[in-house]
């Protein structure tokens, strides 16, 4: 969520110096977003986020002590936790699900254009998840061929507890949906929907609605 100074607040996560420095730049020139620090391991990053405060953590995978992968996953376990965008030169299945499931909300390539760098960062600060088309086709795809039945049957034993509403939307969700979209589709309000999707992270336990998702293609007959 946006902070209340009325800016998106970032920090960067990277052992790279030339890439934090180049984010940092890149970044800095716009009105709405400001980087608030920088650490060069995930091993520091829950002491720089309770010491600034981020909306958003740009979040490297390779780091020489804690990976950006274990950082998310413990970042995002915590309450109020800022959101993710993991971004790494390696574009694996692997990489891209385990990332979706550790809680990040965004997953970019660190070649990808800065005005794609930055409207990820907005939409993900104000909760709409920041995946591709591409991405989104790999990760589903990933899913599908991996997906055992015993995860099927969980993730359809947590659905079968939805309402008739919540199921509708879980199931937009899944197919990368935007709010606007949804409350289109649905005809309801924006506000509507996320008060549909609030309930489903409660209902079912997790922090993102990447994770829905996910539920949602695990549940699936498809795969």
């Amino acid at each position: 969520m946006k902070s209340t100074e009325g800016c998106v607040r970032v920090l960067v996560v990277d052992d790279d110096a030339l890439v934090r420095a180049g984010l940092s730049m890149m970044l800095s020139g716009l009105p709405d977003i400001r980087v608030v620090g920088e650490v060069s391991d995930g091993a520091d990053v829950l002491g720089a986020v309770d010491e600034h405060r981020p909306d958003v953590v740009l979040m490297d995978i390779r780091m020489p002590r804690v990976d950006g992968l274990a950082a998310t996953a413990t970042l995002r376990a915590r309450p109020e936790a800022p959101e993710v965008i993991v971004m790494t030169t390696f574009d694996t299945d692997d990489h891209i699900l385990k990332a979706m499931r550790a809680g990040a909300g965004g997953f970019l390539l660190k070649h990808t254009p800065p005005p794609d760098i930055v409207e990820a960062i907005r939409r993900v600060a104000a909760g709409e998840p920041m995946l591709s088309p591409d991405v989104l086709r790999r990760m589903m795809t990933y899913v599908a061929t991996t997906t055992i039945d015993s995860r099927r049957a969980r993730a359809q034993s947590a659905l079968a507890h939805l309402s008739d509403g919540e199921r509708a939307v879980a199931t937009l969700v899944g197919k990368g949906h935007t709010n606007a979209e949804i409350g289109k589709e649905l005809s309801i309000s924006i506000a509507t929907v996320k008060a549909y999707v609030s309930r489903l992270l409660t209902k079912l336990d997790l922090n993102n609605r990447v994770q829905i998702a996910l539920l949602v293609h695990d549940a699936s007959n498809d795969t």
